[in-house]
């Protein structure tokens, strides 16, 4: 029996007994459907097929913005110099970020790969010297068991930038989604983050890396403390601007 015969009935066998399936919707799916099923793809290519504004990563189109930004944001205090997204929150891609947060990290090559699609598209992709993932507080780190925005991090690809953890969060915070209001979501993560001492952020350009911006209270945050430190600029990338439909 030749190699390929082998390695056929090996296939065969392993989808016998470990059917392959889709990782957001649990449909079976063959070999060559990589990881999820039609479906699922077709939701991700509505999520993710827009035009956005690259100062908040809203959709907007290129004939409507004004200088550069979307009509919604042009009165809106912005302390990172740009942004890329992989979508917006909705669907599928809202289903599989939530899942990825709560255990399913098998997720992570697929927004992973969602991600770094949105980098290379990015008008800021040459520009960053350094990957900084959104940090969480130790006690959420610790019940979590990882950092979903660092997982993200690893999947990107860049001739040179590393990824750098030298921002940390030193106040735990209430979760964002319960705050009521822009100015809540503000105010609560307000001196929430500090940079370690002998940082490596001084004259560079950073790349913060989230999962999902709303008003941007902690892109912002983030942003600001980043540049208070030495940073020429901060860019953000996500996996998903939420609050906003299709």
């Amino acid at each position: 029996m030749n190699r390929q015969k082998i390695n056929f009935l090996y296939h065969s066998i392993i989808q016998l007994f470990w059917p392959a399936v889709c990782l957001n919707c649990k449909k079976s799916i063959s070999e060559t459907e990589n990881s999820l099923c039609k479906e699922c793809w077709n939701e991700l290519i509505v999520c993710t097929g827009s035009d956005y504004c690259p100062r908040c990563g809203r959709e907007a189109s290129i004939a409507g913005r004004i200088g550069g930004a979307c009509p919604e944001c042009q009165s809106i205090e912005v302390y990172f110099d740009g942004i890329a997204r992989a979508g917006i929150y909705d669907n599928t891609l809202r289903d599989m970020i939530l899942a990825f947060k709560n255990g399913k990290t098998e997720l992570g090559s697929t927004l992973g790969f969602l991600a770094d699609s949105a980098l290379q598209g990015s008008l800021f992709y040459n520009e960053i010297d350094l990957f900084v993932p959104v940090p969480l507080h130790w006690m959420r780190r610790l019940g979590r068991g990882y950092n979903q925005s660092q997982v993200v991090a690893g999947k990107l690809n860049h001739p040179s930038a590393k990824i750098c953890t030298d921002l940390v969060r030193i106040r735990k915070t209430r979760m964002q989604p319960t705050m009521a209001s822009p100015a809540a979501r503000a105010k609560n993560v307000a001196g929430a983050f500090a940079i370690r001492y002998r940082h490596e952020f001084s004259g560079k350009n950073i790349c913060l890396i989230d999962d999902i911006k709303t008003t941007g209270a902690t892109l912002n945050e983030c942003a600001k403390t980043i540049k208070d430190a030495g940073a020429n600029k901060v860019f953000a990338l996500v996996l998903a601007i939420a609050g906003q439909n299709i």
